[in-house]
C-alpha cells in the first residue's frame, strides 16, 4: 500500500524485453533506498513494482504483460522522468489517501492553464470508471494522490499546487498525456459489497451498479 505522496522524481535508465515482458532499471534519485529489501515495492508512476535488483542508486523490476497492457507504462523510455513512492510502513504519515499500487485505466489530460499560483488540470477518465471519481473525492494520477475539483461526465478537475508541480513529472505534461489512474479503492469495494450475495454469480457485476438494481434489492424507496 502507499499514499500517494511522492518521494522522489526518478529515471528510467533502461528498458529490456524478456521472454514476452520487461525488466525495467529505475534510477531514484533522491528517493532514500537504505531501508529497501529485494522484493520490496516500490510505485513507479503509481504502479507497484518489486524490486528485483538492488545495485545502488536505483533498481531493476519485471513488467509483466498484464501491466503493460493497463497502463501508460507503454509511454515510457529510457530517460522518462517517473514518480516514485515506497510502500507505506505502520509509522508512515498517510499524507494523501489509501493507495494500492493497481492502476485502474489510463485517462488523458485534456488541458492545463494558469490559475493564480496554480496550475488548472483537465483530465478525462475512461467511462467505465467515471462513476467512482466524486467532486472533492480522492483520486491517483501517476501515483500522487489528488483531490477532485469538479466532475462533468468523465472529465475531471485538479488543482494543482506549485510543491506538487515541482515535486512530481505534472509539469512535463502537455495535452494528450497519457496518465495512470487508480480511483479510491473504497469506492470499488463499496460497489462490490452492494452486489451482497449475487457477487457470487458468474458475470455479477461486470455492468456496475444500477438503479434498477438498488431498487430491486430495496437499497431504494420508491
Amino acid at each position: 500500500m502507499f499514499t500517494g505522496i511522492i518521494e522522489a522524481v526518478g529515471r528510467i535508465q533502461s528498458m529490456q524485453p524478456r521472454g514476452g515482458d520487461v525488466r525495467v532499471y529505475v534510477k531514484t534519485g533522491k528517493l532514500d533506498l537504505a531501508d529497501v529489501k529485494l522484493g520490496d515495492s516500490i510505485a513507479v508512476n503509481g504502479v507497484c513494482l518489486t524490486a528485483v535488483e538492488l545495485p545502488g542508486d536505483g533498481f531493476w523490476a519485471d513488467v509483466s504483460q498484464e501491466t503493460i497492457r493497463r497502463t501508460a507504462f507503454t509511454t515510457l523510455k529510457e530517460g522518462s522522468r517517473v514518480n516514485l513512492e515506497k510502500a507505506l510502513t505502520p509509522a508512515s504519515r498517510l499524507g494523501g489517501h489509501l493507495v494500492s499500487g493497481h492502476v485502474d485505466g489510463v485517462g488523458k489530460v485534456l488541458s492545463m492553464h494558469e490559475d493564480a499560483r496554480s496550475w488548472h488540470f483537465r483530465i478525462e477518465a475512461p467511462a467505465a470508471l467515471a462513476k467512482y471519481i466524486a467532486e472533492k473525492g480522492s483520486i491517483t494520477v501517476d501515483g500522487t494522490s489528488l483531490t477532485v475539483n469538479a466532475v462533468d461526465g468523465a472529465v475531471f478537475h485538479l488543482n494543482i499546487v506549485p510543491h506538487t508541480l515541482q515535486e512530481t513529472i505534472m509539469g512535463d505534461y502537455r495535452s494528450g498525456h497519457p496518465v495512470n489512474l487508480e480511483v479510491d479503492v473504497i469506492a470499488r469495494y463499496l460497489e462490490r459489497l452492494l452486489l451482497g450475495d449475487k457477487a457470487a454469480e458468474p458475470g455479477a457485476g461486470d455492468g456496475g451498479l444500477s438503479l434498477a438494481f438498488l431498487a430491486e434489492n430495496g437499497y431504494l424507496k420508491s
